[in-house]
């Protein structure tokens, strides 16, 4: 089989969970092709041995790369299945497609997105999940809102879980602490500074506990983030805007707790990288990470503060609960590998390539 994947989001310089995924899991299904021809597209040049087996094609285009140049590609030079890692189609597929959706946080939370991103969003999920001839979920949430939403059949919808970065494990906190002048305990949160994070919420219930713990913010700002830095600097939180990989495993590993009380998230991947470095979570009770940490974290309601505020306290004064959080987030990121994600994808890429 010749498969052709749309590998553009996986050159990110500053990856997001979707670029994570495409580059994890591209990699993950170059390592299991076998005997199947995979060729990569890419919108700019991929870094020297970012990947390291399948056909490259670099198909610079200075806008609507996806429905313009990559459609032209494909019309060209046509793989038997086409992979899109990262929610869009191109509006011209003469190929079957497989498409991953990550989330439809957009549909709960219009106002915080920008019109114009919301818009597309809206339209290109539309398009994609009609025109595709299987789609993965990173969740049955996500799942659920592709039937809610936009009536697709559940038969057309594969549940795929995402992996883990398996090089973040528990290591010494101290050179972490020392580097970025971190206090001895802190609380941590690691994400996009956006509204749908929660954070004003995790800032306002964290005061309660300020002093005993610091609240640390890593990630970048994203949109209407204003007023989470205003109430950030208010409340004397740290944020680390940028923090390069190799240090993550590091921060987590010192967090007395990892907060992530996110309003929707199609997956949530810095719960598991905290629960394998040995970090507590408190996660929402919401979307999909219910699935992603199982009974390995504190779940709260997102829009409770009190709660919140409470579940930090339980945290960080209970040792037997802390114990047993631990040890189970060690089992829990146990069921989550980019080999198995990749095993089930080639199963059903195989499937839609069979006329």
């Amino acid at each position: 089989m010749h498969l052709g994947i749309d590998a553009s989001r996986a050159t990110a310089a500053h990856r997001t969970g979707t670029e994570h995924y495409s580059l994890r899991l591209t990699q993950a299904l170059l390592a299991q092709s076998g005997t199947h021809n995979v060729t990569l597209y890419f919108r700019q040049p991929p870094p020297t041995g970012l990947f390291n087996s399948g056909q490259q094609r670099l198909i610079p285009f200075p806008r609507l790369w996806t429905h313009m140049r990559l459609s032209w590609e494909l019309l060209t030079r046509p793989p038997e299945v086409l992979f899109v890692p990262a929610h869009v189609i191109p509006a011209i597929c003469p190929v079957p497609a497989v498409v991953t959706v990550h989330d439809l946080g957009y549909r709960y939370f219009p106002d915080a997105h920008p019109l114009t991103q919301r818009l597309y969003l809206d339209l290109s999920t539309r398009f994609s999940a009609r025109a595709a001839k299987h789609i993965l979920a990173d969740s049955e949430a996500t799942k659920r809102d592709l039937t809610k939403f936009y009536g697709t059949s559940p038969e057309k919808i594969s549940v795929v879980y995402p992996g883990r970065d398996e090089t973040l494990t528990r290591m010494d906190a101290a050179a972490m602490r020392a580097k970025y002048n971190l206090p001895e305990k802190y609380l941590l949160h690691v994400g996009t500074l956006q509204p749908r994070k929660n954070l004003l919420r995790l800032i306002e219930a964290s005061t309660l506990h300020a002093s005993r713990f610091t609240l640390v913010l890593v990630g970048r700002a994203g949109w209407l983030s204003e007023p989470i830095l205003a109430a950030a600097r208010a409340a004397n939180v740290r944020w680390l805007e940028f923090v390069p990989d190799e240090d993550l495993a590091g921060l987590y590993s010192g967090a007395e707790a990892f907060v992530f009380p996110s309003l929707y998230e199609g997956f949530g991947f810095p719960v598991l990288e905290a629960m394998a470095c040995g970090a507590p979570v408190i996660c929402a009770d919401t979307s999909s990470l219910p699935e992603v940490a199982g009974d390995a974290a504190l779940r709260v309601n997102p829009l409770d503060t009190a709660a919140l505020a409470a579940a930090i306290e339980r945290i960080t004064t209970d040792a037997e609960l802390r114990a047993a959080l631990i040890t189970k987030g060690y089992e829990q990121v146990k069921k989550f590998s980019w080999a198995k994600a990749a095993q089930k994808t080639w199963a059903v890429l195989e499937q839609a390539a069979q006329k």
